[in-house]
């Protein structure tokens, strides 16, 4: 496909998420904004482009995506609520198609990824870690696919580094006082209008706290990693999960 434009449809078109990322498409020097698709069009608007962009709901989500994978379509994925059945069903979607790329990302914001990737580094070195994730209250999943992503990430590593979860002396607790427990990782959910996409990792040691926070002011901070995720799911077969894989 050299020096061809890339085609791309974007789904959830008349969504918050979905007008950036038009707008982001139409602007991009190497792609061709080929089709809208929102709640009351017809998927096969975009039966003819390279790459489907999916900011919709978790009801859809898997539907559209068999779409794409029927019709040979690489598929950027930014909705939210992929556990990991979710996921197992991703993977075997694609079995039909090993050509086929499909990223799905908790989150486009560079320096929300960035901020991951610092998480999972101190992991390393911290036995107790809590997430706290503040979003807009039209968000219709708790906790955010971005904070269950993080504390995956820093059971993981955690583990890899021989270390157990921290002590906890709670007892008595008001259900959900604790926040909701993500691979033994708790994680506190806000939302207030007034606010877009936050999140803080905290994490505490002998005498010290180390906090990781990254804000997402305005929709357009998550267009730079949805536009690398459209030159990248070409290259990429297969299910990548996280924008972090895509940076060097």
């Amino acid at each position: 496909m050299s020096g061809a434009l890339t085609k791309v449809g974007v789904f959830g078109a008349h969504g918050r998420m979905g007008t950036e990322v038009v707008s982001a498409v139409s602007n991009s020097d190497d792609m061709e904004l080929v089709a809208t698709v929102g709640s009351d069009d017809q998927r096969t608007e975009a039966a003819d482009v390279d790459v489907i962009v999916d900011f919709t709901h978790q009801d859809v989500v898997m539907e559209n995506l068999r779409f794409a994978v029927q019709h040979g379509i690489h598929t950027v994925i930014g909705t939210s609520g992929f556990d990991e059945a979710k996921l197992a069903a991703v993977r075997e979607l694609l079995a039909e198609a090993p050509d086929l790329g499909v990223l799905v990302a908790p989150n486009f914001a560079l320096g929300a990824v960035l901020s991951m990737r610092f998480a999972q580094l101190a992991a390393r070195y911290y036995d107790s870690a809590e997430v706290i994730e503040m979003h807009h209250n039209r968000k219709v999943d708790a906790p955010s696919g971005t904070a269950a992503h993080t504390a995956r990430m820093i059971s993981h590593e955690r583990a890899q580094a021989g270390l157990t979860t921290g002590h906890d002396a709670t007892t008595s607790e008001v259900d959900g006082a604790r926040g909701a427990t993500i691979d033994d990782v708790p994680v506190h959910s806000v939302r207030l209008p007034g606010l877009v996409a936050h999140q803080e990792v905290l994490f505490g040691g002998a005498g010290e706290t180390l906090t990781i926070r990254h804000d997402s002011l305005d929709r357009a901070s998550f267009m730079p990693g949805v536009l690398l995720g459209v030159r990248s799911v070409l290259q990429r077969p297969g299910l990548t999960v996280g924008l972090e894989n895509l940076l060097e």
